[in-house]
């Protein structure tokens, strides 16, 4: 079993406060971005430990084999500056050693596990498996969300019709919607299906692209919690002016590379919800922790789906926000009891299909800060949203065709119309149009088969 030697430590660490470091690491910036984390120049300026670095440097080193210093402090996400003294300290204890050098400094030095460095690693590894950028401690990234949230009335109607170009929206539904989105508090949105709840509410998150800075982990109470997502997280990779990506850490860093830039997140969860997702979930092989959705959502959007269809009931789902909703801050638990407490800045809406009132009763409800009810259209807009497909489409047809659509199909049989039906008979119209090869033109044969196969006709399977 690897015994660690008595070692002296060669990197120095302040005496300042955290939350004093946290607060000269984040600085405001004049350009799109609401704030910017600093390039650490310490080892203090990061926020963790020492022998935390040197963790990750073993475990790295075991799994590449061999690194160049520079490689390994753009792994780290530090400069190699930072990471120097640990490189040497590590060195000291002959955990680690020089395989050859560039000639260039150490940075340019070529590093690899002695055999002892080999037994550490190994024992490190059975703790946790992370191997990658060093996290950042839980208060600079608390500090962080609080200084990305939304400014106060940041949307207007003009951002609102540009979200929602691509849709008819009446202006009412978008004067309900923009107190919301303002506010951003909880949001209910409900209606029949197939009128477009889902889509309103993700339009939303085409409003403000503007990047945002996020961790790739965190630390905290000694454990790590993965935050970087790539399916919900989309990186926005820096470029120098010739084109290629940036990959190592530079002395022209312009932000702190343990955290990446990304548009806001917009994430959506629906039926397969339970409340377990909506804790930390720790990873048995790895022994990390991966962030639930709520905080891989913060500065952005969380959007329930089919709210009322998860496994858990209603009440459990929103019992479950009453502090986050109420007080911006969530607490999660550890699996040896701890808590972490950390900031809920998600704009929270949730979109179903049912009744409100079979949700739960009015003080149910009202913990949820507005609702919207998300109208069948008239006959206008049914028309205008039929139209605008087929031109979007590119697809010929005369005006008229609407109304017989209506006064064939629709009126004899008192249907309803819903948001989602022009695109999908036209759909089906496109597709039978392809198979048989026919004038891309719309005719009122091709309609009819087109609304046949979209729709269930229970009064024929009621005879068969």
């Amino acid at each position: 079993m690897y015994c660690p030697p008595k070692k002296v430590t060669l990197y120095v660490v302040t005496t300042s406060p955290l939350d004093t470091l946290t607060s000269s690491l984040l600085a405001s910036s004049g350009g799109s971005d609401a704030a910017v984390p600093r390039v650490p120049e310490t080892m203090a300026e990061t926020g963790v430990t020492g022998a935390l670095v040197e963790q990750i440097v073993l475990k790295l080193l075991h799994y590449r084999g061999e690194l160049v210093g520079k490689d390994l402090a753009a792994i780290l996400g530090l400069k190699y500056s930072v990471i120097e003294p640990i490189m040497d300290s590590l060195k000291w204890q002959h955990l680690i050693a020089v395989k050859k050098s560039l000639g260039m400094g150490n940075a340019s030095a070529i590093f690899m596990l002695s055999e002892a460095g080999r037994n550490a690693a190994r024992d490190y590894l059975a703790t946790n498996q992370y191997a990658g950028s060093v996290p950042v401690p839980l208060n600079q990234y608390t500090e962080m969300v609080k200084k990305q949230k939304q400014a106060p009335n940041w949307i207007s109607m003009d951002k609102l019709h540009a979200a929602y170009r691509h849709m008819v929206v009446s202006e009412d539904t978008m004067s309900k919607i923009g107190p919301a989105v303002n506010s951003g508090k909880s949001f209910l949105v409900y209606g029949q299906p197939g009128n477009g709840k889902t889509a309103l509410a993700e339009a939303l998150g085409s409003m403000n692209r503007e990047p945002i800075y996020i961790p790739y982990a965190i630390e905290c109470q000694g454990n790590i919690i993965q935050m970087y997502d790539p399916i919900y997280h989309h990186k926005i990779e820096d470029v120098n002016n010739d084109g290629p990506l940036v990959f190592a850490i530079s002395q022209d860093s312009k932000y702190d590379q343990r955290w990446f830039r990304a548009p806001r997140p917009f994430i959506t969860s629906g039926g397969e919800l339970t409340l377990e997702m909506l804790d930390l979930s720790f990873n048995q092989g790895s022994k990390i922790y991966e962030a639930p959705f709520q905080m891989k959502a913060n500065n952005g959007i969380y959007l329930i789906d089919d709210f009322g269809r998860q496994r858990a009931t209603p009440a459990e789902v929103l019992n479950r926000w009453i502090v986050p909703m109420e007080r911006q801050i969530d607490f999660l638990s550890f699996l040896t009891g701890g808590k972490m407490l950390i900031p809920f800045e998600a704009f929270l809406i949730f979109s179903t299909n049912l009744r409100p009132e079979s949700l739960g009763d009015e003080a149910f409800l009202r913990r949820i800060q507005y609702k919207m009810l998300v109208k069948s259209p008239d006959l206008k807009e049914f028309r205008d949203i039929f139209v605008r497909f087929c031109q979007g489409k590119k697809l010929d047809f005369e005006p008229a065709i609407v109304d017989y659509l209506v006064e064939e199909h629709y009126v004899p049989a008192g249907k309803p119309f819903r948001r989602c039906q022009p695109r999908d008979i036209v759909t089906h119209a496109i597709d039978l149009i392809n198979f048989e090869n026919r004038d891309w033109k719309l005719s009122k044969e091709i309609l009819d088969q087109a609304f046949l196969s979209c729709f269930v006709k229970e009064d024929e399977f009621n005879h068969m």
